[in-house]
């Protein structure tokens, strides 16, 4: 059993309380998703993200094929961190942290992605072609998304 992580670091230049509105708000995932992947949530995501919440998502990220995702809040502390796991989708196993922390000029996030995938040794052999290419393109583009919306950040010199 291969479990994988991604790992990614961004800077904005906004303070704690904006990019915590913004990042528990699960509307705005669709604002920083591809929009080739069709990414829409059918169910739960009408208010912030509180432990215990159900969302449920449709999405295509391959050769236009819909899959339906379902995910589950298990962890908040307001203005620090939140955790997501998906409870049905293409995953075996998917499991996102996701940190907050002011910093001068402005907030530093921080993901951690652990996550398994389906079929065993066939799962292992595509994950460098297809599966951890496509996980990486959509988080830059997230973060040119997060810069388009929110500026650039700028660190600050002594």
């Amino acid at each position: 059993m291969k479990i994988y992580q991604l790992h990614a670091v961004q800077r904005i230049p906004i303070s704690l309380q904006e990019a915590w509105n913004f990042f528990s708000d699960p509307a705005n995932l669709k604002v920083i998703t591809p929009t080739y992947m069709g990414f829409d949530i059918t169910m739960g995501g009408d208010r912030p993200m509180f432990a215990g919440q159900i969302i449920e998502y449709i999405v295509t990220p391959i050769a236009g094929i819909k899959t339906k995702w379902v995910t589950e809040i298990t962890h908040v502390k307001v203005l620090e961190y939140f955790v997501d796991e998906q409870r049905f989708g293409p995953y075996d196993l998917w499991h996102h942290k996701h940190f907050f922390r002011e910093i001068e000029g402005g907030v530093e996030m921080e993901d951690i992605i652990d996550y398994k995938l389906p079929l065993g040794f066939i799962g292992q052999a595509v994950h460098p072609l297809l599966v951890r290419p496509k996980l990486e393109e959509i988080f830059d583009f997230r973060k040119k998304k997060l810069k388009e919306l929110f500026g650039s950040f700028k660190k600050e010199t002594v």
